[in-house]
């Protein structure tokens, strides 16, 4: 089972959901940034679950992880509650983006249902949406890729609601959105009803042209608006749409997540998975991989000095590796104290490669044992775990999902409730190959 949507806070926005016009109240910034967390969240689980669920299935989270996820603060926890309780009220008509197909459905409620609670001092909101929603959002036939990273760094409505329409074409080969009359686009990009629509000319200079500044600066896209006149008169609008030349490399797609054996080995050197999956965007699978491996040879060398940060170490030696070097014959780019411990120089790859081996069957073997515990039993370990990442300060909203959720046995919480089972039943030696060293020396 893939969990790449979940580890990159990636939502699949079918494209029938992606214009949300209000009919009954206005819908603020904050409420669509948590609404967009709640379908993230809804359709990682609806992914995971063997079948549709039940029509009254309630989605659940910590609603300190939703505000995390939006970029909102702790401070607006209380607007938080307000929005969540509105939404349950506030209808809107969802619109296709496509050309002469006009309103999918009318007069949706957001949510169906939704409840906030008190568990253990932190507060918990509930909720559930309509079929129809449900069903779209669990296998949409054709989405739209949302990072719900980008929609966080947005500063108004009016450019969120413009990204989500312009992120629908951005691997359309016409390079341009659908020719929308102007009171569609008022419509589709306001917060409130149609009967405060403003005038095309005072909303684009008042909203729009700060918006598509904003898409051009923070996000993956750069966007032109192109307006079309009948006359002297501004009748429609498209918005020209194309990826930037130095965007990132696109995220893994579902079916294609990143090993989950490479993110241990990293959490085993100290490095976190967040950082690992950069390298692994920048420079590649089998790189990073190679590199790793010359990484796990140096840090079991005790007569080499402790490596104090392993991933600068990692990335000074991906940035210094020649073009068609192997692990075999890469070398530490930060250079070994005095009089070191001689290796010797023909039983290295294969000492390294053995190593890694060991390791990889280790770290698979105690996630066996994890697998098999019984959930009372797997609890003390996770809960074990989310003190420890706490601790460390690398608790955060993907791991506080996952707690919620029940998936607890990959990514960064997988690996710490891994060690904490391990380390506690073998001792912290578990992870050491006793017999290499034998060999080495």
């Amino acid at each position: 089972m893939s969990h790449a949507v979940d580890d990159v806070l990636e939502l699949r926005k079918p494209h029938e959901m992606i214009v949300m016009m209000p009919r009954s109240a206005r819908v603020t910034l904050t409420g669509r940034r948590i609404y967009s967390a709640l379908l993230q969240v809804a359709q990682t689980r609806l992914v995971a679950l063997p079948g549709m669920p039940a029509a009254d299935f309630m989605f659940e989270a910590p609603l300190a992880a939703i505000l995390r996820t939006t970029g909102s603060s702790g401070s607006e926890r209380t607007a938080a509650k307000k929005y969540l309780i509105e939404m349950r009220s506030l209808e809107v008509d969802w619109e296709s983006t496509a050309p002469g197909d006009g309103v999918k459905w009318r007069g949706f409620s957001m949510l169906s249902e939704v409840a906030l609670e008190l568990r253990r001092g932190e507060n918990w909101v509930s909720w559930s949406y309509p079929p129809t929603i449900m069903t779209a959002l669990r296998d949409p036939q054709r989405w739209a890729r949302i990072d719900l990273d980008v929609l966080a760094k947005l500063g108004s409505y009016t450019a969120v609601a413009l990204y989500e329409i312009c992120a629908r074409y951005r691997e359309n080969p016409s390079g341009v959105t659908s020719r929308k009359p102007v009171t569609w686009w008022v419509d589709a990009l306001s917060n409130g009803p149609g009967p405060e629509r403003r005038e095309w000319r005072k909303f684009k200079n008042e909203r729009v042209k700060d918006a598509v500044a904003e898409i051009n600066a923070e996000t993956d896209l750069e966007i032109d608006l192109i307006e079309h006149k009948q006359g002297r008169v501004i009748t429609e609008v498209q918005f020209a749409v194309r990826k930037k030349r130095q965007a990132a490399a696109p995220r893994p797609l579902v079916g294609e997540p990143v090993d989950a054996t490479l993110v241990l080995r990293a959490e085993t050197l100290g490095i976190r998975e967040i950082k690992l999956e950069g390298l692994l965007k920048e420079f590649g699978d089998e790189r990073v991989r190679a590199q790793i491996e010359v990484l796990e040879r140096r840090a079991a060398n005790k007569s080499l000095r402790t490596i104090e940060n392993a991933f600068s170490y990692l990335r000074s030696l991906l940035r210094n590796e020649p073009a068609g070097e192997s692990a075999a014959d890469t070398r530490p780019a930060i250079p070994a104290p005095a009089a070191p411990k001689p290796e010797p120089q023909a039983a290295a790859p294969a000492a390294s490669a053995e190593g890694a081996n060991w390791l990889r069957e280790q770290i698979e073997a105690m996630k066996k044992e994890v697998a098999a515990l019984e959930p009372a039993q797997l609890k003390r370990w996770v809960d074990q775990a989310l003190q420890d990442l706490a601790r460390k300060g690398a608790l955060n909203a993907v791991i506080s999902r996952r707690a919620a959720q029940g998936d607890v046995l990959h990514g960064l919480l997988g690996s710490a409730v891994v060690y904490a089972y391990a380390d506690a039943t073998y001792g912290p030696d578990w992870k050491i190959d006793r017999q290499l060293f034998d060999v080495e020396a």
